[in-house]
């Protein structure tokens, strides 16, 4: 299994509704920012794959709200992957505030897409060999 912590995120007045509250509708952007690093952090970059020509959607989202995040928190995200990818990557996301709070858990299903049909592909090589010796007992 793979978990990645994602620190210091900055609840922005912007990330608020009404009530000083983080929107829901936000906490999908937390999930993708926590993606993000927990990847850049093993080496392996959207961007990149992007240019190979296989692409990432978001198949499913759920979010378990917990307790409201509110403005200027600072969030912590913990990001993990519990499987090796196939057609499907699954992330699992724990967003905690600054006292260590759980506030937020979601999953989010993404698949590897190629480019130039749409059509569903394999994980990328180079994500399987960042992610393997997680997987394997050998980090």
């Amino acid at each position: 299994m793979f978990s990645f912590l994602v620190p210091d995120i900055r609840v922005r007045y912007a990330d608020t509704d009404q009530m000083g509250y983080v929107y829901y509708g936000n906490y999908a952007r937390f999930y993708e920012i926590g993606r993000v690093e927990a990847l850049r952090s093993i080496g392996f970059h959207y961007k990149e794959m992007e240019a190979s020509g296989v692409m990432m959607p978001v198949y499913e989202n759920h979010s378990r709200y917990l307790q409201p995040a509110r403005y200027d928190d600072l969030l912590n995200i913990t990001i993990t992957i519990p499987t090796l990818p196939k057609a499907r990557i699954i992330f699992q996301s724990a967003i905690r505030n600054e006292a260590g709070v759980l506030l937020n858990t979601g999953e989010t299903t993404l698949v590897f897409q190629r480019r130039d049909n749409g059509r569903l592909c394999a994980a990328p090589d180079p994500l399987l060999q960042a992610l393997k010796p997680f997987f394997t007992g050998t980090v």
